[in-house]
């Protein structure tokens, strides 16, 4: 009796296989990453002897659609005052896409604007393409370095604008300090090739401290310094950033 009803049990057995390996084959994949970043912004005010006020607001963007191309783009505006006398007005945005070659390697072509009132430019507008290679990257570290070439027009006040050829570099690193905790270190630098020493070289130093799952506290130094000023001016600005980061994905 039990050896009938063996090829029964034999059967639905490779049925059941099958069925089974459709649906895998069939599965549909995952879907794509899609929108990843963080929007931030922070005020702070005094009174009393002096009144001041400073501001700023940024936003770092990504999109993942999944394939060989990946969009970033990143913002900040700064602004300040004292007794009201502005001491800060600065506006800077870039724009990139990526074109993956390898899980570590990409060719980008990307777009920088920078607008500073205290630099003495009323806009810099350099487009660049070039390649980028991330050198290190495991859970909780990540190192990436890039280089390109394109063009920079510069406009000053009560000057004409100037057009270069531009070399640019960057580098990035984020480090997981604790589950909570991370730090963040990135430089970028943009040379003219006509020559070489009127360069502007932004470098920032962050710590964030998560709140929420989704939310962050975030400080950061900023250094900006314009090697060859349009007037006589300091080459040096140094901003401190306090703000309240919001993340999504």
């Amino acid at each position: 009796m039990h050896i009938t009803r063996l090829p029964v049990l034999l059967s639905a057995l490779c049925v059941a296989v099958s069925v089974v390996g459709v649906e895998a084959q069939t599965a549909p994949p995952p879907p794509p990453p899609g929108w990843a970043g963080s929007a931030s912004a922070g005020l702070a005010l005094t009174s009393g002897n002096s009144d001041s006020s400073n501001v700023n607001v940024a936003y770092d963007v990504k999109r993942d659609t999944g394939g060989p191309f990946l969009f970033k783009s990143t913002a900040l505006f700064l602004y300040g005052e004292t007794e009201e006398v502005k001491t800060s007005d600065r506006l800077s945005f870039d724009g990139r896409v990526e074109r993956r070659l390898s899980d570590r390697t990409s060719v980008f072509a990307q777009t920088q604007y920078l607008r500073d009132e205290f630099k003495a430019i009323d806009y810099l507008v350099s487009p660049t393409f070039g390649l980028s290679r991330i050198l290190a990257k495991n859970d909780r570290t990540e190192l990436s370095a890039d280089a390109g070439v394109g063009v920079v027009w510069e406009k000053n006040p009560d000057l004409e604008l100037q057009t270069d050829g531009a070399v640019s570099a960057g580098q990035k690193f984020t480090h997981k300090l604790t589950a909570t905790t991370e730090l963040t270190q990135k430089v970028n630098a943009l040379w003219k090739m006509d020559d070489f020493n009127d360069a502007l070289y932004v470098f920032g130093l962050g710590l964030a401290a998560n709140i929420t799952g989704g939310t962050q506290m975030k400080i950061e130094f900023l250094d900006t310094y314009k090697a060859r000023p349009p007037v006589d001016i300091e080459k040096n600005d140094i901003a401190t950033l306090v703000s309240f980061v919001y993340k999504f994905e």
